[in-house]
């Protein structure tokens, strides 16, 4: 029997498949939610670009913690959309809207649905991922600065609602750092005319300076969780700088 049950979004690839490495309860059940089986894990399958398959998740949460009566329950959305990288009003403008649903939207809204579920009597705690775009205006990624901003403000506001309320579940944002990842590469690859900071990030992959893999990513912010401050940003690693 488990007795501490971990959603990591995204755990195919990347950070999320570092987080999935590094889960530091020795008795821990992992559930992948993405677009693909992961090969090892137990997966429910949702895109983040269509809102009618999040109800997959939202049922996920609803049954593992109708009876739940271990130690912790943590979701970690951690998931991205990549979609196309470019400038307001010159990228297609499909791609761009599935690109707010997925990056802006979508975090707020799985969010709610496991606050929703949790309840009193073990330890209950939520892990958004931000980036240093939540702070730093870079051109050609205008949705994803706009998202990771959304996500550290709502996750201010959820934190403090909560403690209004008397629920002592754990609320937290994350900026994780320089990681390489298929993310990280896919940025690195685009056209310094679409994405200007894209030839700092492909250098620094290159020169490996303050470049973190996913493992050494998710064992870091693993060990500083819960928020040992009652903070509501955790904050890693070093950035490539704006232009």
């Amino acid at each position: 029997m488990y007795d501490t049950l971990v959603w990591i979004s995204g755990a195919t690839e990347g950070l999320g498949l570092g987080f999935s490495r590094t889960v530091p309860y020795e008795n821990a059940r992992i559930i992948n939610l993405s677009r693909r089986q992961h090969p090892d894990l137990e997966t429910v399958i949702f895109d983040l670009t269509r809102p009618e398959t999040y109800a997959a998740v939202e049922d996920s949460f609803k049954k593992e913690l109708s009876e739940f009566s271990g130690k912790r329950a943590i979701f970690i959305h951690n998931a991205y959309y990549p979609g196309k990288i470019g400038y307001v009003s010159e990228v297609d403008q499909e791609e761009y809207t599935r690109c707010v649903q997925a990056n802006a939207a979508a975090p707020l809204i799985l969010g709610d649905m496991f606050l929703r579920a949790v309840k009193p009597g073990y330890e209950s705690g939520l892990v958004l991922l931000s980036s240093a775009a939540a702070r730093h205006p870079f051109l050609g990624n205008a949705n994803y600065c706009a998202a990771k901003a959304g996500v550290e403000m709502w996750v201010r506001v959820v934190k403090r609602e909560l403690a209004d309320r008397g629920r002592d579940t754990w609320v937290v944002a994350v900026r994780p750092g320089f990681v390489e990842t298929p993310t990280t590469r896919f940025a690195a690859a685009q056209n310094d005319r679409d994405y200007p900071v894209a030839s700092q990030i492909a250098k620094q992959l290159e020169t490996r300076e303050n470049v973190m893999s996913p493992e050494e990513a998710g064992q870091e912010i693993w060990a500083a969780l819960p928020p040992k401050n009652n903070e509501s940003l955790l904050l890693f690693g070093t950035m490539v700088e704006k232009q």
